[in-house]
Order: structure tokens, then C-alpha cells, then sequence
């Protein structure tokens, strides 16, 4: 049987019951702006029975405090950092397709009103339109040459301002990758600290909260996958120890095991993957192994993707081919994916890649058919092939750098190479047709500078063009390959108009014969079929490109923005479930609040009223 004093302790389990409800409301409430904070409650439950040996057995004792412990529902989470690492993707690459739209905005195709290709190509063709009527007059000449140069520093800016934020992308995954090893060691360090606290009886409810914010921040660059599983007593399987098994993997592999953790780095390529690429751009490898981190994976999201994907973004487009020939030094691909001359954007040194193996190669070769389509390349290799290595190599697919399905950075200075390559060689071949004012040959009108094993050049060292005497087509001359002698090495960086027609407009040609006359213009009328007529870009004429190239980035740029606002709107939605689960709501707070400190009070009227009964019992029964 009880204790008669035994209602006081009842009572007291009960004032203490609400005084630690009340605690806990009031630490809610003050957290109610705390970002990352999840509602915390306290768990009560009744207390065990005593055997009372009366009539009706036994008789309650309580209430016990078991916990205060955090409202949190995983699913959620899973939810929010599954759309979290979605919404990093869409936000990052529309950050940056911004920025490249900018770089090709023209009055004619955008609200921007400053002058771009479309403005200044039309400007160069009038000028020469105006030779017509004018082709003696210096004046005029240096006004089409001034323009035609003015054209080339188009494309030199809106190269460099690539390279700038090709640069400028290759900084942020250095700082990205610091961040995710950042997050890795303070997970790391957090669930030592939590395990240290649970395993005393406790619950570790802010520093709960700081891993789960933690984790919140790394599911937008990468995503995450993340477990976690009691420990055991390793006698009694059922019974538990308090202490947590926690992990965290991304993209598929572990980044934090409990109190351990691996870190990612970055490694400076040593050959660029596309010909337009800047020297020094990171890779990502495991520290510990040197296995290669893959952020481009099918798999993968989260801004770090994105990075990747508009800096290295080439559209699929990367050389490849099927090896059919090897020697010692050198490997042959026939079956090219790039056939066009025009089209290629692989460096003049690089990396190739056949049967999971990474080779360099310092130079290559091509050769093409009767139509100027090439049928293989020849790569020199830096490593001396055993008959062994050759054997496995036959075959087997090569592919020069990676292949990147996003019209990023490398996809538009291809294209702007392309379009060049293809433009300036029509161009030269009509001009170098013609004769100067003195009835001189001449150069090509546009060419450019570029350096070779230390050594600089201008492509009119390289560009040797040969006139067929009975039909007066001019060939550029050369073999196509990466040391010289080809239109490959004009790019939009070096292109420029010949430093000799800048000094001199004179040696500009507009006639194919000087004794029709000075002012004869046969060259400068088909110079100007070149501005829509003559099919130099995607089927169409040079006045096409910028429309082109426009329609490309805007068509990205919008599909980002799309799915950027609809991850954004399905975030809040997710965001608002997991609030509703774990936010701190100040009315409910404040109902909460008002309930306890009536259970309080009725606890401490409970105890009144015993003392009342005890003051009777011992002050007014007895003799």
C-alpha cells in the first residue's frame, strides 16, 4: 500500500511535467527566426504502477519526462533535398546562360540596343557596297577595312569574355570543392559530438539541426544520400545503445562515414579537351585514391554539375572514331564524327581516350576525299605502343577529350570558329583572285595570329593559296593538319584583318584585272554575294549566324529559367510540408504555452490541497 504522503510526489511529477513543457515552449518560441531550428516537444508518458494489495491492485504514480527531443519527418527531408539539388542545377546554369546571352545580344534580336554581330556585319557589307562606286577612293577603302576589322574585334572580345567565364566557372569548382569538404568534416565532427551526448541518455536536438541544415546546403551542389541506423549492443541485439551509424553519400559514393570522412580535389588538366578551352581547367578526383570524381554522370545534379556543364559543355560534339591502324607512336581512327574541316575543335595537343585508357598526343594529321570530307586522323602519341598495346587498341573506340551534352562556353567558340573558318576562306579565295591598284597579286584579307611550339605565326605563313590556271579557282594550299597549312588555326580569338591592308588599303583587290579599269568592282560584287547568298553557315548565308547562335543560348537560357521557377515553386511546396512537420508555428506556441500553465497551475493546486489534508491529518486526528 502507498505512502499517505504518496500524493505528493504524484502531484510533484506533475509540476514538473509542465514546468519542463513550458521550458521547452519557451525555447521553441525563442527559435521561432532561427534558420534550420525543427520544433522540439517534450515527451511525456505515465509512470509505472506500484502493487497497492487492495481490492483494485495497484495504484498510478505519475507522469515521467522520457525525452524533449525534435519534431522532424525524414521523408520530407528526402523530398526537399532530392528537388533541392534540381533547383541548384536549373539556378546555376540560368546564372550563367545569362551572361553568354548577353555576350551575343544585338538591337536586331534583343532589347539590348548596343551594336553586336548582326549591327556590325551589315555595317561591313554596306561599306563595301558603297567600293562599288568608289574603288579608287582611299576614303571608302579604309572605311570597309576599318569595319571588316571592326568585325574581327567582335569576335575577339566575345572570345575573350568566353575565356573569362570559362576562368571565372573554374575558380567557383575550386571553391565549390572546398565547400563540400568543409561540410564533410563538420558533419563529421557533428555526429561524434551528438553520439557523445545520446549515448549519456540525452537527445541532441540542436546540433541535429546543424547536420541537417549542413546537409540542406550540400544537396544543392551535389546530390545526396543519406542513412541512418541505431547501434546495437553487440550481446543483446535488442537492446539499444543510444549511439547512431550516420552516412552520407554523393553521387553515389561515400563522402562521410560517422566519424570519418573523404575529400574531393582539384586537378589542373594537363592538355586542354576542346581547341577553344583556357590552359588550367580542374578536374575532380578522390583524394585518398586519385579515382576520378565524374560530375557530368547521368546521375549527378546540383550546381557543381551545371558548372561543369557550361564550361565544358561542348554539345556532344568531341571527336570520335573507331581505331584502325597503330604503330609504335601513333594511333588512326577512321569513321570520324567530325568530317567537316570547319568543324573541328580539338587542340592542336591533347588527351585521347581508347578501352578506359588516357593517352596524349602532341600533334595530328588528317586526310580527306575528293569532296573535303576528312576520312581519318592520325594521332602522335607521347608513350611507345607494345605489339600488345596495339592489339587491344584495334577496334576500339577513341574519343579526344569528354563529351559534354550541354550547349556550354566550348559549344559557342566552335561555333563562332566554324562560322569564321568557313566565311574567311570564301572570303580570301574571291579577294586573292583579284590584283591590287598596281596590278599586284594579294594576300588573303583576313588572317590571324597563333603560337607554335614557342614560335608565333600568322595564318598568311600558313595559308598558301594555289589558283587553277584554266579555271582561276584559288585552293588554299597545305596539308590539313595540326602544325600549320589550314584554315584550323584561324579562331576567334586571333582573327584579324592583314596588317598590310590596314597600312596600305590600297592592296585591297576589286577587280580581277586592272586594265578593266581602276574602278572596275567584278571582286567586290561577288565579295558581296558572301553577306546571305553564299551558303557559309548551317545552310545559310553568313547574315544567319547571329540568329543562329541567338536562337541557341535563348532557347537554353529559357529552358533553364522554366524549370528553375518550377523546382523554385515545387521547393516551397516541399519546404512548407516540412514546416508544417517541424517549423515553429507562435499560435500554437501560444496555445501550447497557456495549456501548460494551467496543468501547472492545477498541479500546484494539487499539491495545495494535499497540504491542506496533511495539515488536518497530523495537526487535528489524534488524542
Amino acid at each position: 500500500m502507498s505512502s499517505s504522503f504518496f500524493g505528493l510526489t504524484i502531484a510533484y511529477s506533475g509540476l514538473n511535467a509542465s514546468q519542463a513543457s513550458i521550458n521547452t515552449t519557451a525555447n521553441n518560441i525563442s527559435n521561432v527566426q532561427t534558420k534550420g531550428y525543427s520544433r522540439q516537444e517534450t515527451n511525456l508518458s505515465a509512470a509505472t504502477c506500484l502493487r497497492a494489495y487492495q481490492k483494485f491492485g495497484t495504484t498510478s504514480t505519475g507522469v515521467n519526462v522520457d525525452s524533449v527531443k525534435q519534431v522532424r519527418d525524414t521523408y520530407y527531408d528526402t523530398k526537399y533535398w532530392a528537388n533541392n539539388t534540381n533547383k541548384g542545377y536549373y539556378d546555376k546554369k540560368y546564372y550563367y546562360m545569362q551572361q553568354i546571352e548577353n555576350y551575343y545580344s544585338d538591337g536586331t534580336f534583343s532589347t539590348n540596343s548596343s551594336a553586336g554581330f548582326s549591327t556590325i556585319y551589315a555595317k561591313m557589307f554596306n561599306a563595301l557596297d558603297t567600293l562599288k562606286t568608289r574603288a579608287m577612293d582611299t576614303a571608302a577603302r579604309n572605311e570597309f577595312i576599318s569595319d571588316a576589322q571592326e568585325l574581327a574585334t567582335y569576335f575577339n572580345a566575345t572570345a575573350q569574355s568566353l575565356d573569362n567565364l570559362q576562368s571565372s566557372i573554374n575558380d567557383e569548382i575550386k571553391t565549390t570543392v572546398d565547400d563540400i569538404n568543409s561540410v564533410a568534416t563538420k558533419i563529421a565532427v557533428l555526429n561524434k559530438q551528438i553520439n557523445i551526448i545520446e549515448l549519456e541518455g540525452g537527445y541532441a536536438n540542436e546540433l541535429r539541426d546543424q547536420r541537417n541544415l549542413l546537409v540542406d546546403h550540400l544537396s544543392e551542389i551535389v546530390p545526396v544520400e543519406v542513412k541512418e541506423r541505431q547501434i546495437e549492443n553487440s550481446n543483446y541485439s535488442d537492446q539499444y545503445t543510444g549511439a547512431t551509424y550516420y552516412t552520407v553519400k554523393i553521387n553515389g559514393q561515400l563522402l562521410v562515414d560517422n566519424y570519418e570522412f573523404n575529400t574531393l580535389a582539384c586537378q589542373s588538366r594537363d592538355e586542354r579537351y576542346n581547341q577553344g578551352d583556357i590552359e588550367g581547367l580542374y578536374d575532380i578526383v578522390w583524394t585518398d585514391t586519385g579515382a576520378d570524381f565524374d560530375p557530368t554522370a547521368t546521375n549527378m545534379g546540383g550546381t557543381l554539375k551545371a558548372m561543369f556543364e557550361v564550361r565544358d559543355g561542348n554539345n556532344a560534339k568531341n571527336l570520335s572514331g573507331t581505331v584502325i591502324a597503330t604503330s609504335s607512336n601513333s594511333i588512326t581512327i577512321k569513321n570520324p564524327s567530325i568530317t567537316d574541316i570547319d568543324e573541328v575543335n580539338i587542340p592542336e595537343s591533347g588527351t585521347i581516350f581508347v578501352n578506359n585508357t588516357k593517352y596524349t598526343y602532341s600533334s595530328f594529321e588528317c586526310n580527306t576525299d575528293e569532296d573535303g570530307n576528312i576520312t581519318d586522323y592520325t594521332f602522335s602519341i607521347n608513350k611507345a605502343l607494345t605489339t600488345e598495346d596495339e592489339r587491344k587498341l584495334a577496334g576500339k573506340n577513341l574519343e579526344v577529350g569528354t563529351s559534354v551534352n550541354f550547349m556550354g562556353i566550348a559549344y559557342y567558340q566552335n561555333q563562332m570558329n566554324t562560322f569564321l573558318r568557313s566565311f574567311t576562306e570564301a572570303f580570301n579565295s574571291i579577294e586573292t583572285k583579284g590584283v591590287d591598284l598596281k596590278g599586284n597579286d594579294v594576300g588573303s584579307f583576313f588572317t590571324g595570329k597563333y603560337a607554335f611550339a614557342g614560335t608565333e605565326y600568322t595564318l598568311d605563313d600558313d595559308i598558301k593559296n594555289t589558283v587553277d590556271p584554266n579555271t582561276g579557282d584559288v585552293t588554299p594550299g597545305g596539308a590539313f593538319n595540326s602544325d600549320g597549312n589550314t584554315y584550323y588555326k584561324l579562331t576567334a580569338k586571333n582573327v584579324k584583318v592583314s596588317d598590310v591592308l590596314l597600312k596600305h588599303p590600297e592592296n585591297f583587290s576589286t577587280t580581277v584585272d586592272i586594265t578593266n579599269g581602276k574602278d572596275a568592282y567584278d571582286i567586290v560584287e561577288k565579295l558581296l554575294e558572301l553577306q546571305s547568298k553564299t551558303v557559309v553557315f548551317r545552310g545559310g548565308g553568313g547574315d544567319t549566324f547571329l540568329q543562329n547562335i541567338y536562337a541557341d543560348v535563348t532557347v537554353d537560357t529559357q529552358e533553364c529559367k522554366i524549370f528553375s521557377d518550377n523546382y523554385t515553386n515545387i521547393g516551397l511546396t516541399i519546404d512548407n510540408q516540412r514546416l508544417s512537420v517541424s517549423g515553429v508555428d507562435e499560435d500554437d506556441e501560444a496555445l501550447d504555452l497557456i495549456k501548460f500553465q494551467n496543468s501547472y497551475n492545477l498541479a500546484s493546486k494539487c499539491i495545495s490541497v494535499l497540504a491542506e489534508m496533511y495539515d488536518q491529518l497530523i495537526l487535528n486526528t489524534g488524542v
